[in-house]
């Protein structure tokens, strides 16, 4: 399908930003780290289970991808892959707007993905300027050297 989106999630493994198969997926959704569950097209009726599994309850969205496994498997360096969850909401959004420029169908959730990212890096704009507000304040005045008189 989209050789770009593939490369994005070569990106992600290489970065640390993905984690790759049943139990590190269903790890990293329940600590609250997933921003998106990808799911094989040929994936087992089980893994399909196990997926909705994961993301019921959360806000964590399910793609079923127009990749198979063996091409999960290239892309990511593993056998065997059908099922991967991005950690980091940037690549998972410029990942989900690849998907979206071949097939329309993924355009809700790489809009939803891209607002998510844009409150993010609003956020860490805000944490920035407030370490740096924090940093400037007034200079700490040296302490007195030498003897001070006493007050008669």
């Amino acid at each position: 399908m989209s050789s770009k989106a593939l490369g994005y999630l070569g990106l992600a493994k290489k970065a640390g930003s993905l984690a790759i198969g049943e139990t590190n997926s269903g790890a990293a959704i329940r600590s609250g780290k997933g921003r998106v569950l990808l799911l094989a097209a040929d994936a087992s009726p089980n893994a399909k289970h196990r997926a909705e599994g994961f993301v019921n309850g959360t806000q964590t969205p399910l793609v079923v991808l127009p990749f198979t496994k063996g091409e999960l498997s290239e892309a990511t360096g593993t056998g065997g892959c059908s099922m991967a969850v991005f950690t980091d909401v940037g690549l998972a959004s410029v990942f989900m707007a690849a998907l979206a420029e071949r097939e329309p169908s993924f355009m809700d959730t790489a809009q939803l993905l891209s607002e998510r990212n844009e409150k993010a890096l609003k956020r860490k704009r805000e944490a920035a300027v407030h370490r740096k507000k924090a940093g400037a304040g007034a200079p700490v005045r040296k302490a007195a050297q030498g003897k001070r008189r006493k007050k008669q």
